[in-house]
C-alpha cells in the first residue's frame, strides 16, 4: 500500500540537504571573521588588512611616505588600500560560498547573502 516513502523520502533529502547548508553557512559565517585578505596601494607602501567580512583589522604605512606636503596623496594612498582589500574581501567570501554552492550542487556562480 505504501511502497515505501516516495516523495516523502525526497522531501526528507531535501529537509537534510537544507540542513546542511545552513550548518555550512553559519560555519562560514564564522570563518569569514578569521579569513584576512591585504590590500595594497603605492606599489606596496600602504597595506591593509580585514577580515572576509570587510572589517579592517589593521593599516601599515611604509614611513617613506609622510611629508607634511604629501598630505593628501598620503591619505589618497590609505584610501585606495582599504578600498582594496574590501574588494579582495568580497572576492574572497564569494570563492567561499561558491564552494559550498558547488558541494551542494547549485551553481557556482548562485549568489547567496551573507
Amino acid at each position: 500500500m505504501f511502497k515505501g516513502l516516495g516523495q516523502m523520502g525526497d522531501m526528507a533529502k531535501m529537509m537534510k540537504a537544507a540542513q546542511e547548508m545552513q550548518q555550512k553557512m553559519a560555519n562560514l559565517q564564522e570563518e569569514m571573521h578569521n579569513l584576512t585578505v591585504t590590500g595594497e596601494s603605492g606599489a606596496g607602501l600602504v597595506k591593509a588588512t580585514c577580515t572576509a567580512k570587510g572589517e579592517l583589522k589593521g593599516l601599515d604605512i611604509d614611513p617613506s611616505i609622510f611629508n607634511s606636503d604629501d598630505k593628501e596623496v598620503v591619505e589618497d594612498l590609505i584610501l585606495a588600500a582599504i578600498k582594496d582589500a574590501q574588494t579582495k574581501a568580497g572576492e574572497k567570501a564569494q570563492e567561499e560560498m561558491a564552494k559550498i554552492t558547488e558541494g551542494m550542487g547549485l551553481p557556482k556562480d548562485m549568489k547567496l547573502p551573507f
